[in-house]
């Protein structure tokens, strides 16, 4: 199951930064306009919040449950978790637990 894991870490990291990529060449690293785009409208700020939530969510699991399994390494789950993002911190950590138990 690890290479699963790692996979789905993989694909969790590049398929966000890829729609990132397009908007980023189409307009440059303009912070306003970003943050004027991810606020758009209700669709959009529903999907924000619910990754605010989630990403809340997954970084307490980790601190909790890493603790309590002993899993080495659990502190590059948080750390890709805030800053690649959700779909990257999930199967990370799961990861990092899977080849921990071997």
């Amino acid at each position: 199951m690890a290479i699963i894991y790692f996979i789905l870490a993989v694909l969790g990291a590049l398929f966000p930064y890829a729609a990132f990529g397009v908007w980023l060449v189409e307009n440059g690293l303009n912070v306003s306009l970003l943050l004027a785009d991810a606020m758009a409208n209700p669709i959009s700020m529903m999907a924000w919040l619910d990754v605010i939530i989630a990403g809340v969510a997954l970084i307490v699991f980790i601190v909790v449950d890493g603790k309590d399994n002993n899993v080495r390494l659990h502190g590059w789950a948080i750390a890709g978790t805030l800053t690649i993002g959700v779909a990257f911190g999930l199967p990370f950590y799961l990861f990092l637990k899977e080849s921990n138990q071997k």
